[in-house]
């Protein structure tokens, strides 16, 4: 895993200069490596509309692509279990058991959605059929269905670096129902 301290924009990466950053060790006080590089205004609208194309192609994938997806980031993130716990106790200073149980949650609710798309009873599509001989006024036919609304953006807690953080339920979420997500 190979930590540049620089931000994903669409296939790149960005470039900073708006100030930096570093991750502290919260027993030692050390300062650790990368320094990341945060991104301006000007980086954050192209960002935004990135999302927003992104999302006219994502949305219509079906949902065993989306399955796929999900499955993909779930084992990619299995596949660097031992960097991530060990940057994750590094970092917040969790015992190395509570950083590999919320590794696993993550990678349990990617799938879960992944399960959840391919099955498809998570459009609750309703089909209410018209009544034309309903008095007084005849029924019209009513139908819906889950849709996605567009990109997503996603405050991460550090407190929970991957449950509730880039990629754990709210990230996971937004991508099983066809939404791109933005991670701050």
């Amino acid at each position: 895993m190979d930590l540049q301290g620089t931000s994903f924009i669409g296939a790149g990466r960005g470039t900073g200069g708006a100030g930096e950053a570093r991750a502290a060790n919260p027993v030692s006080g050390e300062k650790l490596d990368p320094v990341y590089h945060s991104e301006g205004e000007e980086t954050v609208e192209a960002v935004c509309r990135l999302a927003a194309e992104a999302f006219e192609n994502y949305r219509g994938r079906s949902g065993r692509e989306k399955a796929t997806f999900l499955r993909t980031i779930a084992d990619e993130i299995d596949a660097v279990e031992e960097e991530i716990v060990t940057r994750m106790t590094v970092e917040t200073a969790l015992p190395e058991g509570r950083c590999r149980m919320e590794k696993g949650r993550t990678c349990f609710q990617l799938r879960l959605f992944a399960d959840l798309l391919e099955e498809g009873s998570w459009v609750d599509v309703r089909i209410d059929h018209a009544d034309p001989g309903r008095v007084p006024v005849p029924k019209p036919d009513c139908r819906s269905m889950w849709r996605p609304v567009g990109p997503v953006v996603v405050f991460c807690a550090s407190n929970f670096p991957l449950a509730y953080s880039v990629a754990g339920g709210d990230t996971a979420s937004a991508l099983a129902a066809g939404c791109p997500v933005i991670v701050k």
